[in-house]
């Protein structure tokens, strides 16, 4: 947005030292601002833009170059003004309809003029300065006093005389003060549409003016940006007034609504920072509750009571990972992309009597949500709706990929850790096999009967034995494309982007190293179960590991 002229045309032509002066040509645009002063002689030689600037010549200087007018209009001169008679070379019809032409009835000279301008222009810019200071100092004093969001909008409708209202990046008001509901719903819908339609708007830095229109009619405000380094963090706004503020009225407003950016994005930052400790607090709770790692029941009990857990509540566990999850889980501020992540997955469905836990384990999103239902039919729909809804709401955020699973719900807290232990075990398995979607756990039933003996010592030196020469080597991962198509050798070729006489050869290599022809269909169940006891080993292993984690 362009900054309001804090001098105009007509306003130097009202300074004393302009006495006498008048318009001479058929230009008579006195709004035009003006900022600078430059000669004639030195602008002729310049090519440059001559916005909000006035042009000062000599009588002499404007005969001999009568052809320039019209260039000095095309750069946008504000006016040329004659330091004395206009010459008599120089008559109307050479002059452009759109260029404005002042003659002085006395020579002033150059130093004179931009000596006058200078000290407009720095009287002016002292005058905003001292202004943008005490509205800083205003609500910088009330955020030193911790007065939080109401308060310090409150100031900014007091400055400004105008209700003022907060925005987040979506366009949904934060908070408000000097409006009433209908007319914020009037005016924030048009807004937030005229906002993601204008994407310089949102990328602009400095403070700028909308219309936006209203059933009402057409209203306008002064909306900024807030940026905390390189982050947008939405607007503030101030709503003016059916009748269109003046100049001066909208200067003040948009240097309220400036020094307003930095003072209240502070103010985000601040309630950022403690909703996330509490949110932390929350999830070393949560953590504690899925790994069952409670000193007594005493203890579990007093911190459910100050984070509003009800352990007596029937629990649904879900766990996730993203395409973002396995990509960024190393980079700076990885865990609170991933928190915010969780967080939305934990808002899908709300309702009133249900409640919604998430934590962060790693590169897995947890989520402990609470269950009304009462019967177990009911029960299961209700857990299956929402993990169907989660996964189709990490999808539309990009992560088309990506599986929820959850166990059987658990009636108490004191069961979360099975819930959790059988949800895990399913997210694990849905990776491995390429699975999306809502993942249940009793769904992967030949996996629940295997995970009894996976971890066994028999079960072990059956999956050595079998798989073992090819353990961690190439042939593994085409031992496990080769037996995911079925033993089909042309849909396995494409699978593994191979050649299909390549990947006949290395079956056979592959036989050779298990000791069985892995195209006989008993062979293939052998290897399969040995593969599906291998992960299960490896997943209990795991989860034994993080379960016993303190």
């Amino acid at each position: 947005m362009e900054s309001h002229p804090r001098l105009t045309l007509g306003g130097l032509l009202d300074e004393p030292l302009m006495d006498g002066a008048r318009i001479v040509s058929d230009g008579t645009d006195t709004q035009a601002p003006v900022t600078w002063a430059l000669p004639l002689t030195e602008v002729m030689n310049r090519y440059d833009d001559l916005s909000a600037t006035v042009v000062y010549a000599r009588p002499e200087s404007l005969s001999a170059k009568t052809a320039g007018m019209s260039s000095l209009a095309a750069r946008g001169a504000s006016a040329i003004i004659v330091d004395g008679s206009l010459p008599d070379a120089v008559t109307r019809d050479l002059i452009p309809a759109d260029l404005v032409v002042v003659e002085l009835s006395f020579p002033i000279g150059f130093g004179a003029l931009n000596r006058l301008l200078a000290e407009r222009t720095l009287t002016q810019e002292v005058h905003v300065m001292r202004y943008a200071t005490h509205v800083h100092q205003s609500l910088a004093g009330l955020l030193h006093r911790g007065a939080g969001m109401s308060m310090l909008l409150r100031e900014v409708a007091a400055l400004s005389h105008s209700p003022a209202v907060v925005l987040d990046p979506r366009g949904e008001v934060v908070a408000h003060h000097g409006i009433d509901k209908p007319l914020l719903e009037a005016v924030v819908v048009p807004l937030r549409d005229r906002l993601s339609e204008h994407g310089d708007v949102r990328g602009a830095q400095e403070a700028s003016t909308l219309g936006v229109v209203t059933p009402e009619g057409e209203r306008s405000c002064t909306i900024a940006p807030i940026r905390l380094g390189k982050h947008f963090e939405g607007w503030v706004m101030i709503l003016h007034g059916c009748d269109r503020p003046g100049v001066h009225d909208l200067a003040q407003h948009e240097v309220v609504v400036s020094q307003a950016t930095a003072i209240i994005g502070s103010e985000i930052l601040r309630q950022r920072s403690v909703e996330e400790a509490e949110e932390r607090a929350r999830g070393d709770f949560v953590q504690a509750l899925i790994h069952g790692s409670f000193g007594s029941e005493y203890k579990m009990r007093a911190r459910a009571e100050y984070n509003d857990i009800d352990l007596d509540a029937t629990f649904a566990v879900f766990a996730t990972r993203t395409s973002a999850v396995r990509a960024d889980a190393t980079e700076p501020h990885a865990d609170r992309r991933l928190l915010r992540l969780a967080r939305y997955a934990a808002s899908v469905l709300p309702h009133r009597d249900v409640r919604s836990y998430v934590t962060v384990l790693g590169d897995v999103l947890v989520v402990v949500r609470t269950v009304r239902a009462d019967t177990a039919t009911e029960i299961e729909a209700e857990v299956r709706r929402y993990a169907e809804a989660m996964a189709n709401d990490l999808t539309v955020r990009g992560h088309s990929s990506s599986a929820v699973a959850f166990g059987a719900a658990a009636a108490g807290a004191a069961r979360i850790r099975e819930s959790y232990r059988e949800a895990r075990v399913a997210l694990d398995i849905a990776d491995r096999m390429h699975m999306s979607g809502a993942i249940a756990y009793r769904e992967l039933r030949s996996f629940g009967v295997l995970e009894q003996i996976a971890e066994s010592e028999r079960s072990r030196q059956f999956t050595a034995d079998v798989i073992g020469p090819v353990r961690g080597t190439e042939l593994h991962a085409i031992l496990l494309a080769y037996l995911e198509q079925g033993g089909n050798v042309n849909a396995a070729a494409r699978e593994l982007n191979m050649h299909r006489n390549t990947l006949l050869s290395k079956l056979n290599r592959l036989s050779r190293a298990c000791n069985c022809d892995v195209r006989e269909p008993e062979n293939q169940f052998t290897l399969w179960l040995a593969l599906r006891l291998d992960l299960l080993d490896r997943l209990g292993t795991s989860l034994a590991r993080e379960m016993s984690y303190r």
